[in-house]
């Protein structure tokens, strides 16, 4: 191991404060995974004690046609179950998806010099961070993994400020991964009943974000974690995969056969991936799940994937719906403003769904 990199104090220096990463760990020389990286035994990811998801990926395009009503019902048993389901003829081109996985490759593979002007404090945007791990200075196991998040606001700073190796294409993607997620949110909001108007459509879904993942090959994949578990913290997540795979899912249905196994949402080409977050868990009063899931790493060669996360614009109060708690008798969540919700959950490392607890009434 690089001299540099001998103590938790220098590793964290160089990994996080520096910007290097997890890349830069591995381009150093690394053969074995350093102790600040593995992860106490019940958090790492055991192949064998999971099986692959095997629920076939669902037809978009049959959403507008005279098979709307199966769709939909399909769509929301998958958001009342694992939270989890793949999509194909979703509307964004297969040659996009190539292109995002070639761009997100690009940016990583920039010398660390030209990823660090992206870190907190220096970045050209707020709305542009580039990091590792989830919350480093929270975790007592850093995470796998180095990112890029890109928050929209508008096309003319997403273009100015997102980074030049990938900015037009992550552009063009999270456009039109917008428009899918309307169309689901619609769907599942109508399952329950409730019309929801343009204007508090857009107070749940106003505020957008794009990241570029990467998962560097690790010496000792068994010891640690790309991402630890969590679930998202907004309406809808969409998840372009590369073909390596590693993301599991967790049973979390009651009176579930497989109730605490996880599944491996096996990568399919062409499809996204598709979760539930707390957010809809929240509006739907539980009805809906938000997806616990995380990230295995792989020693064969590095993995990158590419979420739009769409959430509630940060003024935005959010709550059961009223109809929803008038059927149940009951809220099992109070209304919080999502500011404070957003900021509890960057304020604490991942640990499964904890973050809804933050809204649950007990």
């Amino acid at each position: 191991m690089a001299p540099i990199l001998n103590s938790s104090n220098s590793l964290y220096d160089f990994v996080v404060k520096a910007g290097n990463g997890v890349k830069g760990l591995v381009d150093s020389g690394v053969s074995e995974v350093p102790e600040r990286y593995i992860q106490p035994p019940g958090e790492r990811i055991n192949k064998h004690d999971s099986r692959a998801c095997d629920a076939p990926a669902i037809d978009l395009s049959k959403l507008n046609g005279e098979e709307h009503e199966k769709v939909v019902d399909e769509i929301a048993r998958a958001a009342e179950t694992l939270g989890f389901f793949q999509v194909v003829n979703h509307g964004v081109p297969l040659e996009l998806l190539e292109s995002l996985k070639d761009a997100a490759h690009t940016f990583f593979s920039l010398p660390p010099e030209k990823k660090a002007v992206y870190c907190t404090g220096v970045s050209p945007s707020p709305r542009v961070k580039y990091g590792t791990s989830f919350v480093p200075e929270k975790e007592k196991a850093l995470e796998w993994k180095d990112y890029i998040s890109m928050t929209f606001n508008t096309d003319e700073e997403a273009l100015q400020c997102w980074p030049n190796q990938c900015k037009e294409v992550a552009l063009e993607y999270l456009k039109l991964s917008t428009k899918m997620v309307r169309d689901i949110v619609e769907a599942l909001i109508g399952k329950l009943g409730v019309t929801v108007r343009d204007s508090e459509m857009e107070g749940l879904l106003g505020m957008k974000m794009v990241n570029m993942n990467y998962y560097p090959a690790c010496p000792n994949p068994e010891l640690t974690v790309g991402v630890g578990r969590h679930s998202d913290m907004g309406a809808i997540t969409v998840l372009l995969q590369d073909g390596i795979g590693g993301l599991y899912v967790k049973v979390d249905q009651q009176n579930h056969a497989d109730k605490g196994l996880w599944l491996e949402i096996p990568p399919i080409p062409g499809a996204l991936v598709i979760n539930i977050g707390d957010t809809l868990q929240i509006l739907s009063n539980g009805k809906y799940k938000s997806a616990e899931h995380r990230v295995r790493t792989t020693s064969r060669q590095s993995r990158v994937s590419v979420p739009v996360f769409t959430m509630p614009i940060a003024t935005e109060r959010i709550g059961p719906l009223a109809e929803v708690v008038e059927k149940d008798g009951l809220a099992r969540y109070r209304e919080v403003v999502f500011q404070d919700y957003m900021n509890n959950f960057f304020g604490n490392a991942h640990a499964g769904k904890n973050s809804l607890d933050f809204a649950r009434i007990n």
